[in-house]
């Protein structure tokens, strides 16, 4: 939105001696001017922006497994108190299935039908379906190992850390159906009244790329990526599992990969996203099919007869609502793709970060096409945050890259704020409510329950591209009341500090009408001050406010 400019005289609308100026004359005046008033780079600026191709309806994603097992209607309700869209669990196999830790399922077992399963192993995902219907929130399944162990090879290596060895694809696609029919919205479990309600939703495996969740990954020192395929057959029999029991419609995302890694993951290593994708659709790093003992070794067609059947055999890469992205790159800034001496015998080329995502979508592009695809997949965020220290120091050895929590806050508005004017980039992703200082640092609030600065900058994100001006200008504001659609929120104030001292004043009320609750706007600033985001809770009468951002005018 343009700064307003004030009324025309009607000595400038009806020249003496000339008909009114209309259409395009009365653009080129009002250009003229602008350009009297402000410099000419500012005006440019203010009649390009916002942007018409931003992400203005992304949903948001949050993720906390442990929270959610812990206390699931209490972190359900703040999930939902924050405004979040969708919530992301994970659905383990090995947890659902019977006799899990035993070399053969149970003798009669119906691995379709889910009453052959333990009730015991639905009840967690049974009651957050739905208490996340009450609450509002849209469930996704990410349909993941750990493996049951009739599932895996008879012969397993020695030392291996968790159930993930080759799992056997068909077991999966019968387990995948058994999800599919009891969240089919038709399903109503014995003993109960009501059906359960549908799921909409669901992604594939978590992490693929990563051998702790998927092994193994490479072979021949990472010419073959074993793990692509070994995913080709999971990604094709969940995509039937899925079908078969009424799913055709849903939101069916593949991937969830890991941002980086190497070429060569080994057995339990990360595999680079690129060069896993690459493995996956059966393409070289040059952009052609892959054929010879690469090719028999990935599991692709070795002759041009077979590589025509590809797309067809393998729908989940060409026909998925989109690809699921685990996005972040941790201790940098988010334009920045992560890269440092903690990255020692990765593969930056072929990271998949947020800095980076545009090399993912060029490859999917390019990918589709070698098959005769026109599809631009969309991109999901699932999994995204910042570690903070506190509570952990760095360490590469830990997978620990923290920054302070007030630069968390600055990085998690910019990163949303650069997928929102990225269309292909379908969602944004906050992981983990709390911390869980032997895990991952990266919640909104300590151990302990304490919100950190990233709770409040999650709820109201501000952002400012630019802070900085030679006079008083139109600067763009962008932002968000998270909770907007589940609050009732119609409007949310711009205020200002002067210079950094004394009261907040209101500038401007912006009236939100973006569905997600964002704003995009300009402001006029005639001075240095602080910036941030004010808005009211009209049942309780709470006043919440954004994090603040400095600006000067020169």
């Amino acid at each position: 939105m343009t700064a307003p400019v004030g009324p025309a005289r009607s000595s400038e609308l009806h020249p003496r001696n000339s008909r009114p100026i209309a259409g395009f004359q009365a653009v080129v005046a009002r250009l003229r001017r602008l350009l009297l008033a402000v410099p000419a780079i500012a005006v440019i600026a203010a009649l390009l922006a916002p942007l018409a191709h931003a992400s203005s309806t992304q949903l948001s994603i949050f993720e906390d497994d442990t929270a959610l097992h812990d206390n699931l209607a209490g972190t359900l309700a703040t999930i939902r108190d924050l405004g979040v869209d969708v919530v992301r669990v994970d659905v383990n196999w090995a947890a659902i299935a019977p006799d899990a830790t035993s070399r053969r399922p149970p003798a009669g077992f119906d691995a379709i039908n889910p009453a052959d399963y333990p009730a015991g192993g639905w009840s967690f995902y049974d009651a957050l379906d739905r208490l996340a219907r009450q609450d509002g929130l849209t469930v996704l399944f990410t349909l993941t190992k750990p493996v049951p162990r009739w599932a895996e090879p008879a012969s397993l290596p020695a030392g291996l850390p968790y159930s993930i060895w080759r799992p056997n694809a068909t077991d999966f696609a019968a387990f995948v159906r058994a999800v599919g029919t009891r969240y089919d919205g038709r399903y109503v479990p014995a003993g109960q009244s009501s059906p359960l309600p549908a799921v909409h939703m669901w992604s594939i495996w978590n992490e693929p790329n990563y051998g702790q969740g998927l092994a193994p990954e490479s072979a021949d020192r990472g010419s073959v990526v074993v793990g692509a395929r070994l995913y080709r057959a999971l990604l094709d029999g969940a995509w039937s599992g899925l079908m078969a029991s009424g799913h055709r419609g849903d939101t069916i995302l593949f991937g969830e990969i890991a941002p980086h890694g190497s070429v060569n993951g080994g057995n339990y290593g990360l595999v680079a996203p690129l060069v896993f994708l690459r493995a996956l659709y059966c393409v070289s790093a040059s952009g052609r099919q892959l054929r010879g003992s690469i090719a028999a070794g990935d599991g692709c067609p070795s002759n041009p007869a077979a590589s025509r059947r590809f797309r067809a055999q393998n729908p989940a890469l060409f026909d998925a609502s989109g690809i699921a992205a685990h996005l972040y790159a941790q201790g940098v800034p988010p334009n920045r793709s992560f890269n440092d001496r903690c990255a020692r015998g990765d593969s930056p080329s072929q990271y998949a970060d947020l800095g980076s995502v545009g090399r993912l979508e060029r490859l999917l592009d390019s990918m589709n096409a070698v098959y005769g695809s026109h599809r631009r997949l969309a991109v999901y965020n699932t999994e995204y945050g910042y570690q903070t220290d506190p509570p952990q120091p760095r360490s590469c050895a830990e997978n620990s890259l923290p920054v302070s929590p007030t630069t968390a806050a600055y990085y998690l508005n910019w990163a949303e704020y650069i997928s929102y004017r990225n269309p292909r980039i379908a969602s944004f992703d906050q992981y983990l409510l709390a911390d869980n200082d032997l895990y991952f640092a990266t919640g909104l609030q300590t151990a302990g329950g304490v919100a950190k600065p990233t709770f409040a900058a999650f709820r109201t994100p501000l952002y400012m591209p630019d802070t900085t001006s030679r006079r008083p200008v139109s600067l763009e504001v962008w932002g968000c009341v998270r909770p907007a659609h589940v609050d009732g929120v119609r409007q949310v104030q711009i205020q200002f500090q002067r210079d950094g001292r004394g009261a907040f004043g209101t500038l401007r009320t912006v009236r939100i009408t973006n569905p997600r609750g964002y704003i995009d706007v300009r402001q006029r600033f005639a001075t240095s001050g602080t910036v941030r985001l004010a808005w009211t809770d009209p049942a309780t009468g709470t006043v919440y406010t954004s994090r603040s951002v400095g600006i000067r005018i020169r």
